[in-house]
């Protein structure tokens, strides 16, 4: 049996995995419930993102990743091992390998961290590659060009931005304000000027249903339920989109600054190359309402939505694993 070469999107809220010549054959919650009494996994995925905020005191769900980087070593390759094993056939003497992605700018420490946990895993190869390289490949961003071109990855832990050129990331800033943070401020938001706490699955149910980053037509209200910090008791409320986007307005702004910053330290050329062609949106950020509107009026650029956000960066690591790695030299016939 042939060893099957692998592409992993290790992502602080999700994980996805892409097989060469299948495409992306798995899609779960980077989430591991796990019993602190005697040290043991009970559920890893979805089942475990079930437990969230349900547990008893012996019970921990927990997301061993954080901010793009692990945070649980042990736990990250326990659930590497399952996620990997469920999609891969493979034995001790064919054991796969695998393109993992790693968010720009993290620490060699942290690298090594990724390498060693995959290893565990089973993988035998391990190569990692940058998110925004990942997310601008599977986008469709023309990277092997003599071109600039800027992809910004709003994910769960971390927002990538990034201009690229010739095959290679030229400027690019990792900033941990994404989707987590977008969560925490509806929660934040909703304790002070509510007095309700509300939790972590709810405060992600309000941001899908209601969230924006400017007024869009039909918005509307809706009821959530949570605890009333004044007598403890379960409380429901009614917010409405307008709420839920004064919620957001501050991550939203420090997205915008991390976007200002790679502009600000690319070259001339490639500014006006991405003032030309635009900056490409990818990631579960990508989805919020009205999200390239607003990018496009703060920066004054034009700004689009890939066509799979949430899934660019496995389908780079997929094309990545095919060998796309055309150097635009190659392509081009010189004529005397």
């Amino acid at each position: 049996m042939l060893s099957k070469d692998i592409g992993i999107d290790l992502g602080t809220a999700n994980t996805l995995v892409f097989i060469k010549n299948k495409g992306i054959v798995m899609r779960e919650p980077s989430v591991v419930a796990v019993d602190v009494k005697n040290d043991t996994i009970l559920a890893i995925g979805s089942e475990a993102k079930e437990m969230v905020g349900k547990t008893p005191g012996s019970v921990v769900a927990v997301r061993p990743l954080k901010e793009g980087v692990i945070a649980d070593f042990d736990v990250t390759a326990a659930m590497l091992k399952y996620f990997i094993k469920r999609t891969v056939k493979y034995s001790f003497l064919n054991r796969p390998k695998a393109v993992i992605c790693i968010p720009s700018g993290v620490t060699d420490v942290e690298r090594r961290a990724v390498e060693d946990a995959a290893r565990q895993a089973g993988v035998k190869d391990v190569e990692l590659i940058e998110e925004p390289m990942a997310a601008a490949i599977g986008s469709g961003l023309p990277v092997y060009e003599p071109r600039g071109s800027m992809v910004v990855d709003i994910g769960g832990g971390t927002t990538e931005s990034a201009v690229i050129s010739l095959g290679d990331i030229v400027t690019a800033y990792s900033s941990r304000v994404a989707g987590d943070k977008f969560d925490e401020a509806i929660i934040s938001y909703i304790k002070r000027s509510r007095g309700v706490l509300i939790g972590e699955t709810t405060s992600e149910h309000v941001k899908i249903s209601l969230g924006s980053a400017c007024p869009y037509e039909g918005e509307g209200k809706m009821t959530i339920r949570g605890k009333d910090l004044s007598n403890g008791l379960p409380k429901s409320i009614d917010i409405s989109a307008e709420e839920i986007r004064n919620a957001l307005a501050d991550p939203l702004s420090e997205v915008i600054d991390t976007i200002k910053t790679v502009l600000e330290n690319a070259a001339v050329e490639l500014s006006l190359d991405v003032m030309e062609d635009g900056i490409m949106l990818t990631g579960g950020g990508a989805l919020l309402r009205g999200i390239d509107k607003f990018i496009s009026s703060e920066i004054n650029l034009p700004v689009r939505i890939a066509e799979y956000p949430l899934d660019c960066v496995a389908i780079g690591t997929g094309k990545y694993l095919k060998g796309y790695t055309p150097k635009w030299w190659e392509h081009k016939v010189f004529q005397r």
